[in-house]
């Protein structure tokens, strides 16, 4: 073969090899987590994946709580895996992540009085909710500590079987783990339960 025509197909066969490299490397960056989309709800941005106690999470769904026809505040729904089964998505054998963001002022006691609401609607019978009412006066007690939740404002409520229910505001962890699946499930009933504090969020956090 003259020098030449080996050169030219040396040639070829060398920028094959580079551009499906090239196209190798891009599929790679392209999958790779930090580029991972995230779901924007009235302008507050939820990841698609976070980790709970090492567990990593999917985002089930995310929608906005309204009162009347104010915001109140964008919520957004974490699970090992996506479900629509109500049932499945408050089991309490794996870690969960429910997180919110205030949208506008609202003062803590009237907060702490919609979470009270929302659980003893969601209660089949009076003794089980009777059983609830410690965890729901200190949840309600350490949201009044902060007077005011202010448009911006983060928090989550993580369930770590081992462990129980932990509230985060800001970042910073307020109180005791409250120990019981029980209210934990409570909790999400509030947002996922037959009389749900928003239909139309439910439907979005079911996804």
């Amino acid at each position: 073969m003259p020098y030449l025509a080996y050169s030219d197909a040396f040639n070829r066969r060398r920028a094959l090899r580079l551009g499906a490299a090239a196209l190798l490397l891009g599929c790679a960056l392209g999958a790779a987590p930090g580029r991972a989309h995230a779901a924007t709800v009235a302008g507050v941005q939820f990841p698609d994946k976070v980790t709970v106690a090492g567990h990593p999470l999917v985002l089930n769904g995310a929608g906005v709580r309204y009162k009347a026809v104010f915001k109140v505040y964008a919520a957004a729904l974490y699970v090992p895996a996506k479900s629509t089964a109500v049932d499945e998505l408050i089991a309490t054998s794996t870690p969960r992540r429910f997180v919110f963001t205030m949208l506008r002022d609202i003062e803590s006691d009237e907060f702490g009085k919609m979470f009270s609401r929302g659980i003893e609607d969601n209660m089949t019978s009076r003794a089980e909710f009777s059983k609830l009412v410690p965890g729901i006066l200190r949840m309600s007690q350490l949201f009044s500590e902060r007077k005011v939740l202010r448009a911006g404002d983060e928090c989550q409520l993580d369930w770590i079987p081992g462990t129980g229910t932990i509230l985060t505001i800001q970042g910073q962890k307020a109180g005791a783990p409250f120990p019981e699946a029980a209210f934990f499930q409570a909790l999400m009933r509030i947002w996922l339960g037959n009389k749900p504090a928003d239909w139309q969020l439910k439907d979005a956090l079911l996804g």
